[in-house]
């Protein structure tokens, strides 16, 4: 089932917002300063690319570093890449087939906006990070 809704994800919206991240990527890291939030970007893009069967945790060593990352990130790009999460999300609720569809879009919205500090891992292994 993951991979008949990876396919369709992908075909839909998947492609679109993974080439946003990797816009957003290559943008951060023109400069020395915005290579790790490029990476970041990088990460969160190849998870929207493919994301049914990952999920994301929390790290618990992500300290002060991460959220001063964090909202830099916001600032930067986080929004825009929301909003790009949010309008592909409505879009795709309209439809039956969709709503599964939406509602995994909604759910990466809170990791396009403060992505520092969160690891992505298969759902087979969602505390593996917590070592």
């Amino acid at each position: 089932m993951k991979t008949i809704l990876n396919v369709i994800w992908l075909v839909l919206c998947g492609f679109w917002m993974f080439l946003a991240y990797l816009l957003a990527g290559v943008l951060l890291c023109v400069t020395i300063i915005g290579i790790p939030f490029g990476l970041a970007s990088f990460r969160i893009g190849r998870y929207a690319l493919w994301p049914f069967g990952y999920t994301t945790v929390d790290r618990r060593d992500s300290g002060a570093p991460s959220f001063v990352g964090n909202v830099l990130w916001l600032v930067l790009a986080g929004w825009w890449l929301a909003i790009g999460h949010i309008v592909t999300g409505f879009l795709l609720c309209v439809t039956i087939i969709g709503i599964p569809l939406g509602v995994a879009n909604f759910k990466l919205i809170p990791v396009s906006l403060l992505p520092l500090g969160r690891e992505i891992v298969r759902t087979d292994q969602p505390f593996a990070a917590r070592r």
